[in-house]
């Protein structure tokens, strides 16, 4: 059952479009290539819970988090998914991964011990990935010989499967993107020297696994691909965009030559300027700018005025004189009909496309949409409420 929107200012995901971007990259990287689906930061905004089962019927394999909390929600809704956590767990919270069956990265022995302990104590096999830093000097162990000993030792734990090693790349250039890989290729041969057998192998994210296909090898971790947001170098592939973010006209006031809107007055209007007012606002996820951005009403865009404010944003409605109060509003849209996209957004902010999606709050709902159709609403901040 559907909750109660509430609001007019929301995010809209389009769940074919996300299952289209997986099956374009499944047919792109082949059968023969797993594919760890990267759900982590609630899917990269998008709500991971509500489109891990697009993600799963349409071809990956598991799905991949940061964090032990995003592996425990997406466990609490499916039993049977496999839920890999590529980030660091403290050792007081292993417990929780090995009773729920959740795959663990290790870059320890003193972990991996940890975890087959644990395991027998719950009369069961925990599996685990290794972590090999390559040179992004994150997490994982280093590329040095005692490593490559302690990681063979992990292979002896008895309650303990090891499926898998994983690194990642800088992404700096070419030139640095090989040396990482050939360490990380000359680290796997000598674990397959000491008789070690490593399911899964994986370098590539998004973008180098479109950018770099021989560095596929069986595994891939694809994020920001899956909801159509582009960072590889590639024209070939065209993904598409599943997120549209929306709202409506609430005032329209005109103002006079002089009067000034928002805190700080930052922007003035020079002649009679009708001005709409949005119910959105950075406590949204919107960034607090300072000039420079729009949104798109009846298909024209309307510049922000002022300084966006935690709940409220002005608009400027001098070129859509037909527009009323409770017209539609694209904050967010795909780059068509003179919508700004997450691109254009993140380089008003210097900085990436996931930074911008990310930012969502839970205040704003999701509504998600399959055929054309809504098919579910989410409001974060009604899930425990008794009465809806």
């Amino acid at each position: 059952m559907n909750q109660p929107l509430l609001r007019d200012t929301y995010v809209e995901v389009n769940l074919d479009n996300i299952a289209y971007n997986v099956r374009k990259l499944k047919e792109i990287v082949g059968k023969d290539v797993a594919m760890a689906a990267v759900v982590k930061a609630n899917a990269y905004g998008h709500g991971a819970v509500d489109i891990a089962p697009t993600i799963m019927e349409n071809g990956a394999d598991m799905l991949a988090v940061a964090t032990l909390t995003e592996a425990l929600e997406l466990r609490n809704h499916y039993k049977d998914y496999e839920i890999f956590i590529m980030g660091y767990t403290p050792d007081e919270y292993l417990e929780y991964a090995v009773k729920n069956n959740i795959m663990q990265t290790v870059f320890s022995m003193r972990q991996a011990v940890l975890i087959n302990d644990l395991s027998i104590k719950y009369n069961t096999i925990s599996k685990v990935q290794i972590k090999y830093d390559t040179g992004l000097n994150r997490i994982g162990y280093q590329d040095c010989q005692e490593s490559i000993d302690e990681i063979v030792k992990i292979f002896d734990l008895k309650n303990i499967e090891v499926q898998g090693i994983f690194s990642h790349l800088a992404l700096t250039n070419r030139e640095e993107d090989d040396k990482q890989y050939i360490k990380f290729m000359n680290a796997i041969s000598k674990i397959k020297e000491k008789g070690c057998h490593l399911r899964y192998k994986h370098i590539c994210d998004s973008i180098s696994a479109i950018d770099y296909p021989e560095y596929r090898l069986n595994m891939i971790r694809p994020g920001s691909i899956l909801y159509g947001l582009k960072s590889y170098e590639s024209d070939e592939v065209v993904m598409k965009q599943a997120l549209t973010f929306k709202t409506k006209i609430y005032m329209i006031k005109e103002l006079q030559p002089g009067e000034g809107v928002s805190y700080g007055y930052r922007w003035k209007a020079t002649k009679k300027t009708p001005v709409g007012t949005l119910p959105m606002g950075y406590a949204d996820g919107y960034p607090r700018l300072k000039g420079g951005s729009f949104v798109t009403i009846h298909g024209k865009r309307a510049p922000i005025v002022g300084v966006i404010n935690m709940d409220q944003c002005m608009v400027d409605l001098t070129d859509i004189p037909e527009a009323r109060v409770g017209d539609d509003v694209i904050i967010y849209g795909d780059g068509t009909g003179n919508t700004m996209n997450i691109q254009a957004m993140a380089d008003l902010l210097n900085t990436n496309k996931n930074e911008v999606v990310c930012k969502f709050s839970i205040r704003t709902p999701r509504v998600y949409t399959k055929g054309g159709k809504v098919v579910k609403i989410l409001n974060y901040l009604l899930q425990e409420q008794s009465w809806i």
